[in-house]
């Protein structure tokens, strides 16, 4: 009887195991939806910003732009 008492042993430990193992890839879901969530949302303020930057680079006069090029690039005199 020890041979069956010894697999039923094995067969809770694999079951607890198992739970264990199920409870730690539903957080890890959470953790990954969470940081999906945090990366779109950081996209999408990004999106944001360049489009404030584009809108701000286009009311500058052509003269401004080319210096703020020209010093940008380290290419003066």
């Amino acid at each position: 009887m020890s041979t069956l008492e010894d697999l039923a042993e094995r067969v809770e430990r694999l079951l607890q195991h198992h739970a264990a193992l199920q409870q730690h890839n539903a957080l890890l879901e959470q953790k990954l939806a969470a940081a999906n969530a945090e990366r779109d949302n950081l996209r999408s303020r990004l999106f944001a910003a360049r489009s404030r930057i584009d809108a701000l680079i286009e009311r500058l006069p052509a003269g401004d732009v080319d210096t703020h090029d020209r010093g940008a690039s380290g290419g003066g005199v």
